[in-house]
């Protein structure tokens, strides 16, 4: 898988994700922060915290963390697979 569609899974992902129940296509901007971090993080605790930090700073609104994780484990998974890490 290269790049470019690790990327487009990762977008598709994060807009079904939905934390504050806005409805898709309204996270474009958190959506694009995160997936940019997601090129340079292999963390999932590491990605969570910029998950986190990203909606929180966005829309002044908290999410918990262990749901910041759960994406996390869900983006690194993508991000292996297309490295064929897996």
């Amino acid at each position: 898988m290269e790049n470019i569609e690790m990327n487009r899974r990762a977008v598709r992902l994060l807009e079904k994700w939905d934390p504050f129940q806005m409805g898709e296509g309204n996270y474009d901007t958190e959506t694009a922060d995160v997936v940019a971090a997601l090129q340079g993080i292999d963390d999932p605790s590491d990605l969570a915290k910029v998950i986190q930090t990203v909606y929180e700073h966005s829309f002044e609104q908290w999410i918990p963390y262990e749901k910041c994780v759960d994406i996390a484990y869900k983006l690194i998974s993508i991000k292996f697979e297309a490295k064929c890490i897996i």
